[in-house]
């Protein structure tokens, strides 16, 4: 409210009359003032209503509409569509029209807070969630889950998920929700506070939370700037000129025509000014301003998913080149020229297993996305349709730099929801995983490799890779990796004669029937027995991570990748669809190069049938001596696969799913808690305050407490008692009031009990305190329960005794004080 409520106003029966009796104009829930001249001015009949009922509201509600709408353009960037409109302007005209009615009926904060939650749930489901609602419009479970969850998890998901979020409909709870949260507290505070002006801070605010919730990509952030700066210095100017003109009482038609031309006098002026002001400054702001990077919180926090609970891929790789050889995985509609499918990218290695890190820098992230995933990425747009047959895992097989991922089989609402992808590894991820018929289409950017030669002459750039505890590496590694580079520095020259020496001691098998015993794996043990031999024998599984490994040793950055490509005996047609066989498993290597990304760079070696073992004579029946060392084979696939038993095993003993139950206690607990919270707080603060006043040291106090029980009550009920009256003057303002003359006799006999020669005994005390509590139930029992309620509920009384002009926040600051000073 503005100044002029108390500029000249006179409570009746604190001075006005001569009996010092209350009038009669004090009955009811308001005070009585009189007319007096006091200063010069009196209480305009406008003042009495709430701001909310006059005129001037309007203009209010044009002001935080202009500013509302300023902040709310800022979701368009992330958002990717004019899809966002609909949700936040629905929650700024929610959240208005509850701080409008709040205010009308001036219900006090519990209530509001209630009204607010219950228009969240109400209007959420039409405005943010529409295909959960019956015909768009009535919600129903699904709609009221997905609101209190989308309370909870929703600004989470929000910021760990890749824009445009059009792809993700269920989010739009969170720029729902955060205007309501604006408009409300902005409207609040327009229509209740003192200082209007104040009203402001809650929309820079949502401006700021808007910037955090966004990407990089800014929407309009000068004009953004400028219009709320306008809005709210026209609004504030108009504010102050109202409370000016509104302490005079006395007018006639010639001063209000004056007061009306002053006003729009004083608007057009003002609105001319900071236009011209605004037009230098976005014509100047560009240019003075530093070209700086924007802080959103999409950029610093670290996504929740934790890829370390998914076994690697790469432990299953003797499983397709082996086990399933010739079994289909899935069809491709269209592999590009020298294409490759990724099916993961592992850069972490602890001595047993090549593992994906995630955990940011040149690992990447995992973050959420959908149909359309921002990058900066340059390449061919390529549009690839994928047909599960036969594989199954939680890895996503794609190509390229993802630009979307649109999932079109039985379980797409799962998929889409738990796809994950690092950008900087290109690697993808569905947490409710793939399985024979999903079929799905990935939107990718394709880009040319370098040739090996140009390669050769090229510049390797670091990289931040996970490191490796020494106790983990292979112990021959860093021996074997000087000996293939010499004294050459290079890093370039030194990948490649890694390289070139693991092809050419190198003899590739997969253990199959008619080739070299191959143990599987690529723990350091089997690394270093590889490249201990003489004649070196692996697959790609083993040369891929013996390459990485012992380029990391030489400082060179490197990563393995493992995925599906054709090879020389594929039956792979270009230009057509093409079904990849177990067989077409591979591994490789990636390093960073300049001006290029990380490219691959493969370690196979070519097949030599002329060193396999073959029988010579008749002399030497060896074979099935020859074939002993494949029998570790079992061993290994065995503790290959002992992970995922251990896994299945616990999560099958896993009876109850505490995480969900966290979830939903959260999603429950924090709107029962914004509701029940405050309601509590209060009820225990007036407990302690009624047992502080009747447990006081000294029995006066007590008596005197006991009054201003009396006082709080009715305070509370309504009725404003004058402030620096005296016990008797507001005994006769509350019997005028509630017609409860016994109200009298307790103030005179609290007055002679405090002010007498002689100290009460606890026995008064006693008898006046009974006093006080028949006083004050018959009190509450003169209104209705609504009203006893509200009363319970109310702010009032503390407002009134411990903040006065100090301000609202200045009671609520007192309310945790051990110990508030009260006047006898």
């Amino acid at each position: 409210m503005s100044d002029e409520n108390t500029r000249g106003n006179v409570p009746v029966g604190a001075g006005g009359s001569g009996s010092g009796r209350p009038s009669s104009r004090t009955r009811g829930t308001r005070t009585g003032y009189g007319t007096g001249t006091g200063r010069g001015t009196t209480r305009r009949k406008e003042a009495e209503r709430p701001r909310a009922l006059t005129w001037f509201a309007l203009v209010d509600v044009a002001a935080l509409s202009v500013m509302l709408g300023a902040v709310a353009v800022g979701f368009g960037p992330v958002w990717g569509s004019l899809g966002y409109v609909l949700p936040t302007a629905g929650g700024a005209v929610v959240g208005l029209l509850v701080a409008w009615v709040g205010a009308w009926r001036r219900f006090p904060a519990v209530m509001v807070t209630a009204l607010a939650v219950l228009g969240y749930l109400l209007f959420g489901g039409a405005l943010a969630l529409p295909h959960t609602t019956v015909a768009g419009v009535v919600p129903t479970l699904d709609t009221l889950r997905e609101l209190l969850l989308g309370s909870v998890e929703g600004w989470k998901q929000f910021v760990t998920t890749v824009p445009p979020m059009r792809s993700f409909p269920d989010l739009a709870v969170v720029p729902f929700l955060l205007m309501l949260l604006v408009a409300l507290t902005a409207g609040t505070i327009s229509w209740r506070a003192k200082h209007a002006v104040w009203a402001v801070v809650p929309v820079i605010a949502g401006l700021a939370g808007v910037i955090l919730l966004g990407t990089l990509d800014a929407a309009l952030p000068v004009v953004q700037g400028l219009v709320v700066a306008i809005a709210a210095l026209l609004w504030g100017a108009v504010r102050v000129m109202e409370a000016r003109v509104g302490t005079h009482s006395i007018s006639t038609e010639a001063s209000r025509e004056a007061t009306r031309r002053l006003r729009w006098y004083r608007v057009r002026s003002g609105a001319m000014i900071l236009g011209v002001a605004a037009l230098a400054a976005g014509f100047t702001a560009p240019i003075l301003m530093p070209d700086q990077p924007r802080t959103v919180l999409r950029e610093t926090i670290v996504p929740p998913l934790n890829v370390h609970q998914f076994t690697s891929p790469l432990v299953a790789f003797r499983h397709y080149a082996k086990d399933a050889r010739e079994d289909e995985q899935f069809t491709v509609s269209d592999l590009p020229e020298d294409g490759r499918i990724r099916l993961a990218t592992l850069d972490r290695y602890d001595g047993v297993v090549f593992d994906a890190s995630g955990e940011g820098g040149d690992t990447g992230v995992y973050t959420r996305v959908g149909e359309q995933i921002a990058t900066s990425q340059e390449g061919t747009p390529t549009p690839i349709d994928v047909t599960v047959t036969g594989y199954s895992g939680v890895w996503v097989p794609e190509i390229g730099s993802l630009t979307g991922v649109e999932w079109t089989g039985a379980n797409a609402e799962a998929q889409t929801d738990g796809t994950y992808y690092n950008s900087t590894t290109r690697t993808a991820i569905t947490t409710a995983g793939i399985k024979r018929g999903d079929t799905y289409r990935l939107s990718t950017l394709v880009t040319e490799n370098p040739d090996e030669e140009t390669l050769k002459k090229g510049t390797i750039l670091g990289a931040d890779l996970p490191e490796t505890e020494a106790s983990a590496m292979p112990p021959g590694l860093p021996a074997k990796s000087t000996q293939f580079t010499g004294e050459q520095t290079d890093p370039a020259t030194k990948l490649f004669l890694i390289r070139d020496a693991l092809q050419a001691s190198g003899v590739l098998s997969s253990g199959l029937d008619g080739e070299v015993p191959s143990r599987p794996g690529h723990s350091a043990e089997r690394i270093d027995t590889l490249v201990e031999e003489e004649k070196m024998v692996g697959d790609d599984e083993q040369f891929a991570v013996a390459l990485a490994l012992m380029a990391r040793q030489s400082g060179i950055p490197a990563r393995v990748v493992m995925g599906f490509y054709p090879d020389k005996d594929s039956e792979y047609e270009e230009g057509e669809p093409w079904t990849v066989l177990g067989s077409d498993v591979h591994a490789w290597i990636e390093v960073p190069f300049e001006g290029y990304g990380w490219v691959p760079v493969d370690a196979v070696p070519e097949e030599k049938p002329q060193i396999q073992p073959e029988p010579k004579s008749q002399e030497v029946p060896k074979p099935p001596v020859l074939q002993d060392p494949e029998p570790p084979e079992e061993p290994d696939k065995a503790k290959a696969g002992s992970v995922e038993d251990d896994e299945k095993d616990e999560a099958e003993n896993d009876l109850f799913d505490w995480g969900l139950l966290g979830v939903i206690l959260l999603a429950v607990g924090i709107p029962l808690l914004l509701i029940a919270g405050p309601i509590v707080a209060i009820l225990a603060y007036k407990a302690r305050r009624r047992a502080r006043r009747r447990s006081a040291e000294q029995l006066a106090d007590r008596v005197s407490g006991g009054w201003h029980e009396v006082v709080d009550v009715v305070t509370d009920l309504g009725t404003n008692v004058p402030r620096g009256a005296t016990r008797r003057e507001s005994a006769g303002v509350i019997a005028g009031a509630h017609e409860v003359p016994s109200t009298l006799m307790l103030a005179h006999r609290a007055d002679a009990t405090v002010f007498g020669r002689e100290q009460p005994t606890a026995a008064d005390v006693e008898a006046f305190w009974k006093e006080v509590d028949e006083l004050v139930g018959g009190l509450r029992s003169t209104v209705s329960t609504r009203q006893r309620v509200r009363a319970a509920l109310s702010l009032r009384s503390v407002w009134a005794r411990i903040g006065g002009r100090r301000g609202i926040f200045a009671a609520l600051g007192a309310l945790g004080s051990r110990r508030t000073k009260e006047s006898r």
